[in-house]
């Protein structure tokens, strides 16, 4: 069983396992070696990271394991998880490798490796990295390359091209857009990629110092980015995370439009230009009913999956859908990438507002995100619900009485001793009351 990669890769304290230096050196030889093997030749990889300030010790760490093993290795500086996706995939690299723990606070850091498809590497790759791992076999240090900064350059300029283009029908003459970018990978691009559409733009949070990425900031903090745009009296609002492979936004009011409200005004759009062939959208089962229903009115079906972008990514590309994401802005739009860019979605959104001469409070018309409930519920053991007659039944009489205006979603937490209810339904008092009916059998039953 894996042990260390999640969904997302490699994530936790830097400095501490498994990302201290020996452990990240190990990685990096170990990728090398089973590439080798895969390919029957030295692989070449590129790497880029976030603004954290433990991103150019590890990026040092694994171009010692790397060189140690005979691989070759180039920079791409600091740019966006999706900018080394799309590196990786243009300039023909074995694998990109990014250094980046999204949207945690700047202590903690992370390692994903994109194929240049823009999946990420297998689980048998991982689970072979993570034996390696704990076999604890460091390979000694090798010399530190010179870092090519032109190099660094041409690769961040190539992305911005790239975006550029993937959005070039965009006129934004008449909106006002301010730009949260989290103090992070976006800080460097947002304000030369969005202002070539024309609009007034006004970045902030674009001074990383790298200890100030996500920090009262970006995507989790979307406070700071409301008052903002309501002060500029600003059209939209658009806020990253740290590696900017997500976007939230604000519309002219100050309201919150998420990555459900996205998938909505997305989903319109792509039909509407034919482009939804298969009628259907993929997401989490944590997105809203309010979007399933909607999207229902439109004829479009939403597929759910479990959470996690890599999920999300798999179900897309099963059913050859055209869109997808979760309700934390991390969209994926299959033609242009197989990465989530909150760049890139970002951009299309405001193509699709501006085509048809919309406000963001107008496009999102038609969804309705309805009232949710979250309960945890502590255990002593986690057996499946279906099996436990008490939770079944209740669970069945809850259903029924939400008839498919709403939503009952139980499942265990994954690191802790918890089951957790959910249930999403047009009356809040009627779901907290049925929450807590099903809370309680729980604990008489599992507690």
């Amino acid at each position: 069983m894996k042990q260390l990669f999640g969904t997302d890769g490699i994530r936790g304290l830097a400095g501490e396992f498994p990302l201290d230096e020996p452990t990240v050196r190990i990685i990096a030889a170990s990728l090398v070696r089973h590439f080798r093997e895969r390919l029957g030749r030295d692989p070449k990889f590129v790497c880029g990271r976030d603004t954290r300030e433990s991103g150019s010790w590890i990026q040092d760490a694994i171009f010692s394991g790397i060189l140690a093993e005979n691989g070759q290795c180039r920079s791409a500086g600091v740019i966006t998880t999706p900018g080394v996706a799309y590196v990786t995939k243009e300039f023909d690299y074995d694998a990109g490798i990014v250094i980046s723990a999204s949207h945690n606070p700047f202590r903690d850091n992370g390692i994903k490796i994109f194929l240049p498809s823009g999946m990420k590497i297998d689980e048998a790759t991982e689970r072979l990295i993570e034996k390696d791992i704990f076999a604890k076999i460091v390979p000694d240090p090798a010399d530190q390359p010179e870092i090519d900064k032109e190099s660094e350059a041409f690769f961040r300029l190539a992305y911005s091209a790239h975006l550029s283009a993937a959005a070039s029908e965009v006129k934004l003459n008449h909106y006002r857009l301010v730009i949260d970018c989290a103090n992070g990978a976006a800080s460097s691009f947002a304000q030369s990629v969005f202002a070539n559409f024309g609009g007034g733009v006004v970045v902030i949070n674009n001074e990383p110092d790298g200890r100030n990425i996500n920090e009262n900031c970006g995507s989790l903090h979307l406070e700071v980015l409301r008052e903002r745009v309501l002060a500029e009296k600003a059209d939209v609002g658009i806020a990253f995370d740290g590696d900017a492979d997500r976007a939230l936004f604000i519309d002219e009011t100050g309201a919150i439009v998420d990555g459900d409200a996205t998938l909505w005004i997305m989903a319109r759009y792509l039909k509407d230009h034919g482009k939804l062939v298969n009628s259907k959208v993929v997401a989490t089962v944590m997105s809203n009913i309010g979007l399933e229903i909607a999207l229902r009115s439109a004829g479009i079906e939403l597929l759910r999956t479990s959470v996690g972008d890599k999920y999300v990514l798999e179900k897309l590309v099963e059913t050859s859908s055209e869109v997808g994401g979760e309700q934390s802005g991390h969209i994926i739009f299959p033609e242009k990438s197989l990465v989530g860019d909150g760049m890139m979605t970002a951009l299309l959104m405001l193509r699709a507002i501006s085509e048809r001469g919309l406000s963001l409070a107008e496009a999102v018309k038609g969804f309705t995100a309805y009232p949710q409930i979250l309960l945890n519920v502590k255990v002593a053991e986690k057996r499946p619900f279906h099996e436990v007659a008490e939770i079944a039944e209740a669970a069945a009489v809850v259903e029924k009485e939400l008839e498919g205006q709403g939503r009952l979603l139980l499942r265990y937490s994954g690191t802790e001793n918890l089951a957790r209810v959910m249930i999403e339904g047009k009356e809040q008092s009627e779901i907290e009351s049925q929450a807590a009916r099903i809370a309680d059998v729980i604990k008489s039953s599992l507690g």
